[in-house]
Formats: structure tokens, sequence, C-alpha cells
């Protein structure tokens, strides 16, 4: 399971050097991915709450016709913990496939 607990600054700029895209934003994980088409984007979203549910840990999240926003942190540990980093690692997994 992934660590729960706040991740130090040390441990996000490590993790974020994995994970490609993704930034620092007001102290939240930020990507924001493009797709060919609302379609894509509806679809990214769908397969990324199936992650988001496994994992009971659930974005902050928009979508714009082709545009998904997503900023990750735990509110109730007041940051990033490993659950936002494993929810990340997923998503880019499943975004990487659908993207143009």
């Amino acid at each position: 399971m992934p660590e729960r607990r706040k991740l130090s600054e040390r441990k996000i700029r490590t993790a974020l050097k994995k994970l490609k895209g993704w930034s620092l934003r007001g102290g939240k994980l930020h990507k924001e991915f493009t797709f060919g088409d609302f379609v894509d984007a509806f679809g990214f979203m769908t397969s990324a709450a199936l992650i988001a549910q496994r994992l009971n840990h659930h974005p902050e999240w928009s979508n714009v016709y082709n545009k998904v926003v997503i900023d990750l942190s735990t509110h109730s540990e007041g940051g990033i913990t490993g659950y936002d980093i494993e929810f990340a690692k997923q998503v880019e997994q499943i975004g990487a496939r659908r993207r143009r």
C-alpha cells in the first residue's frame, strides 16, 4: 500500500523525476492531458475514475473538450502522499495509451 502520510519535499521531487509532465503547482501534483477529442478525454477520465475508486483516493480534476486537468493532494494529510504519487503513476500509464 502507498504511504498515507504527507511526503517530504525530497521524496516528492524524487517521485516527480519519474512522472513525465507532472509538476508541483499550488502544493499539489499537477498535469494537463490533451486528447484527440472529447470522447478520448472522457474515456480517459472513466478509466482514471476506476483507479481512483480502487485506491479510494479521488482527484481534483476538470475537463473541457479534449483537455483534462488533474491536481493531486491528500486533504486529510495537508499535502502530497504516496497515494497521490501512485494515482499519478497509474493515470500516466493510461494517459500515454490514449493521447495522440
